[in-house]
């Protein structure tokens, strides 16, 4: 691994949903040496589009669900970083504020955010797209 960068990471549901279905996602949850947190907020999302992906994508919605607990990923309840959801709400208030629930989170447990989305850009913290991670973990130029 890259020295100076993180082993934990925040991770956001487009990244959780796009591991589910097997998308190149799925190769950052498999790499042994990060751990990879998210909220119940964001956990409940990924199981609220399950059934739309399993129709979009073909795929049994069962075996997704499956997918899904099977990922190490570690789910915090919102009464973990309640203490910085203001925060993350005023950084947020312009954008999507259902993104609070991470950014409370990554500012809780001082980690960077992993998401593919826009929204995270010029916050606090640093924020890692897939391809950037996969760079990374998996030694290729970053």
């Amino acid at each position: 691994m890259t020295s100076g960068h993180s082993k934990r990471f925040a991770a956001d549901s487009n990244v959780i949903l796009s591991a589910v279905i097997g998308k190149a996602a799925l190769r950052i949850f498999l790499q042994p040496e990060i751990e990879l947190i998210t909220t119940q907020f964001n956990f409940d999302e990924v199981l609220e589009y399950l059934p739309r992906l399993a129709s979009r994508y073909h795929l049994d919605e069962t075996s997704l669900s499956l997918q899904l607990r099977m990922l190490p990923l570690r789910v915090f309840s919102e009464k973990h970083y309640k203490i910085q959801f203001p925060k993350a709400g005023k950084l947020l208030q312009e954008r999507d504020s259902d993104d609070a629930h991470l950014a409370a989170l990554a500012l809780a447990e001082n980690v960077p955010v992993w998401s593919n989305d826009k929204d995270f850009e010029k916050l606090p913290f640093s924020v890692y797209t897939t391809a950037r991670l996969l760079r990374i973990f998996e030694g290729k130029k970053s």
